[in-house]
Order: C-alpha cells, then structure tokens, then sequence
C-alpha cells in the first residue's frame, strides 16, 4: 500500500509541473497571437524596424534588474562578436515578421512561421551532419506540400508577405543552430540575456534611419506590444524550464486558431480552406520531424 501511494505521489509531481509548463506555454501562444494583431494594426503606419526597437528596448529592459542581481550571468566562453552575430540575426527575424504581419494574412504568416523547425532539421542534417531518417524526410516534403497550400499567388501584397514569412522562418531556423552549438559552452540564461541586451541598440540605428514620431495611439500600442514580447518570453522560457520540449513545443501551435480568430474578428480576416488545410499539414510535420530528429540524436547517443 505505501509503495503504491508512493507511486501516485511521484505520478502527481511529475504531472505538476508538465500542467503548469503546458498552461504557460499556452499563456503565451494566446500573448503571441495578440502580438500579431498589434503589429497588423501598426502595419503602413509604423515601420518594421521601428516595431522591432520597441521590442528589442522592452525585452532588455526586463532583463536588467535580473542582470543587477546576478551580474555572473554574463560571464560567456564566446566572444562578443559571436552574440552579436546572433543578436544581429534575431533582430532580422523579427523585423521580417513583423513586415509579413503588417503586409499579409495573419493565418497565412503564422502558418509559414512554423516551417522554421523544419529549416531547423534540414540545418541540422547540412550543418552538423545530423543524419536524416526516412520519416523525418517524408515529414519535410508535407511541411513545404502544406506551404504551397498557403502561399496564395492572388497579389503583390500577400506574395510580398510570403517571401518576409519565409525569410524570418529561415532566419529563426539558423538562430536555433546556433543556440544548439553553443549552448554547449553557456547556459541558457546567459545566452538569452546577452541576446536581449544586445538587439537593443543595434536596433536602435536602423530605427531612428526612418524614425517618425509615432501618434499617442500608435505609442501606446508599440507599449502594449513591447510589453507583450517581453512576457511571451518569460513565459516560455519558464515553460521550457519546467518540461521537456516535447510537451512544450506542441502547444505553440495553438497560435495558429488564435491568430485566425483575431483576424476575423479584429480584421474581418476570412481564412479559406487551403490555409487550414495547409497549417495543420505544416504544424503536424514539423512536430513530427522534430520528434523523429531528437529521436534519432538519442538513438545515436545509446549507441555511443
């Protein structure tokens, strides 16, 4: 009797915190969407890289007092210019998002956004020779079949948004490789903090390059948005920390009906057929080629 209510004990705390995890991340895809429909509402009034300074300012912003009280979190193996590169980059992402979201469809850039684990295997295979299975591969094909399904050649706009999409996916995939490799030498923590710190003043140039002082409306939504970046990644780092990625990851697809319902109610967005079709196609493969990837890392390892 004791052993089995010991059982349920150690059921109940490995539950407790992949629940908690789980309700985080979901937090923070529901943060996400209204993320979107900030940037889509700022969208020909706003400049992109006026969006990402606002976004970059708030998330150093919240990491300073934790910098402050714990100043070891910046000691690195890697040179500065190393996180610079990668600071560099995920300001790049961000900005082509944040273009295909003021240009485009929200459903259609989100389900072009959830490609970037699928360039992630595909980087990972070119780049760290990480070998590539029959079913990861299969997986890849659906996720780019699934892209062309939700790439509607029906305007210059849209298409325009698309390519922005495509390249803040890619992007995202190669900043991913890069916190692969080096989150070998440094924890992630640090990684995160000197990123944080970092893309705010790099964005700030290209900001004040194309700088019109934004209307008070405008002002308090760049607030809102920034606020709300910020929070997304307390959340999910949070989230990450207390479950495996596998648990975690899926959950960020919940984006995709947020965002969709955003868009019709906000934007009288209507999402068609082919891009519902075409998101779970793309949302279901890079789930799937992600699990067969860390699955044959581990199986690799065993073997070692």
């Amino acid at each position: 009797m004791a052993g089995a209510e010991e059982h349920v004990i150690r059921d109940v705390g490995r539950t407790a915190p992949a629940t908690l995890a789980v309700g985080l991340a979901a937090i923070a895809a529901g943060l996400a969407a209204a993320d979107a429909a900030i940037v889509r509402a700022l969208g020909g009034s706003v400049h992109p890289f006026v969006i990402g300074f606002f976004r970059a300012a708030f998330g150093a912003l919240a990491v300073l007092p934790w910098v402050a009280i714990r100043p070891g979190v910046l000691r690195t193996v890697y040179p500065l210019q190393q996180h610079a590169l990668r600071a560099g980059l995920k300001l790049l992402a961000l900005v082509s998002f944040f273009a295909a979201f003021s240009y485009g469809r929200l459903t259609d850039v989100t389900a072009i956004a959830f490609i970037s684990p699928i360039f992630v295997v595909l980087g990972a295979a070119a780049m760290l020779r990480e070998r590539l299975t029959t079913p990861t591969i299969l997986a890849v094909l659906a996720s780019f079949i699934g892209a062309l399904l939700v790439i509607h050649p029906d305007g210059d706009a849209p298409m325009l948004s698309m390519g922005f999409a495509l390249v803040g996916a890619l992007l995202t995939a190669l900043i991913q490789l890069m916190l692969k490799s080096m989150s070998s030498g440094d924890r992630t923590d640090t990684l995160v903090v000197w990123n944080l710190l970092l893309t705010a003043p790099m964005a700030l140039l290209p900001a004040l390059l194309i700088w019109s002082t934004p209307s008070p409306w405008e002002g308090g939504l760049l607030v809102v948005q920034g606020v709300l970046g910020a929070a997304c990644m307390a959340l999910m780092t949070h989230a990450f920390s207390l479950a495996d990625a596998t648990i975690v990851a899926p959950v960020d697809f919940l984006r995709l009906p947020l965002v969709a319902g955003l868009g019709y109610a906000v934007f009288g967005e209507v999402v068609g057929p082919a891009t519902w079709l075409g998101g779970a196609i793309i949302c279901g493969s890079a789930l799937l080629a992600t699990r067969y990837s860390r699955a044959s890392a581990a199986e690799r390892n065993t073997d070692l």
